[in-house]
């Protein structure tokens, strides 16, 4: 019941300060294969087909040589959406986990992240037999609008403390959404 009552009280702030009202900043896809080679090339791929977009290679930080893992070898890839592409790619992905994301899965800023087993399980893709299946993490990062003074280039500055994001005000916000949070 409070839970209830505190999603009221953020909804009613919204309305009066639509500044205080959270967004979907980015989506953040990773596919994290642990080599390189043919199996990180077709990853790049599927990345690819699924977002329309071509993904960046990422280095491993450090050798670890029980998996055979050499530092600054390429060994996942990453593409970041914003905008409608992000909104379109996390329809999809959140049907794939049935509209539910764990509350220990989102951090005190208000961020979330869910994995995706197997990438044809995202509606609309078919298997190819050539380039295999993958899983994915996705990452999706939400901000009040007035957070970019922190990131902006000219004139950057500290973002108050109010428009910080709360693990409670994401959570209101992924209600309303349409998004089931449970859990915690």
């Amino acid at each position: 019941m409070a839970e209830q009552a505190d999603c009221e009280v953020y909804r009613k702030r919204w309305e009066q300060n639509p500044m205080t009202k959270p967004r979907i900043e980015k989506v953040t896809i990773n596919i994290c294969m642990g080599r390189s080679g043919e199996a990180l090339e077709r990853a790049m791929k599927i990345l690819e087909q699924l977002t329309g977009q071509k993904p960046t290679q990422r280095k491993a930080k450090r050798t670890i040589k029980d998996f055979g893992i050499r530092r600054g070898e390429p060994i996942a890839c990453t593409v970041t959406l914003r905008g409608e592409k992000a909104l379109s790619f996390l329809e999809k992905a959140l049907t794939v986990v049935g509209n539910k994301v764990k509350a220990d899965s989102i951090d005190e800023h208000g961020n979330f992240s869910f994995g995706i087993r197997e990438h044809i399980e995202l509606p609309g893709v078919k298997y190819d037999p050539h380039l295999g299946i993958v899983g994915m993490d996705v990452c999706v990062t939400l901000s009040k609008p007035g957070y970019r003074v922190k990131w902006r280039k000219r004139a950057a500055s500290k973002p108050g403390g109010w428009q910080r994001l709360t693990k409670q005000e994401a959570i209101c916000f992924l209600k309303e959404l349409g998004i089931e949070v449970v859990g915690g």
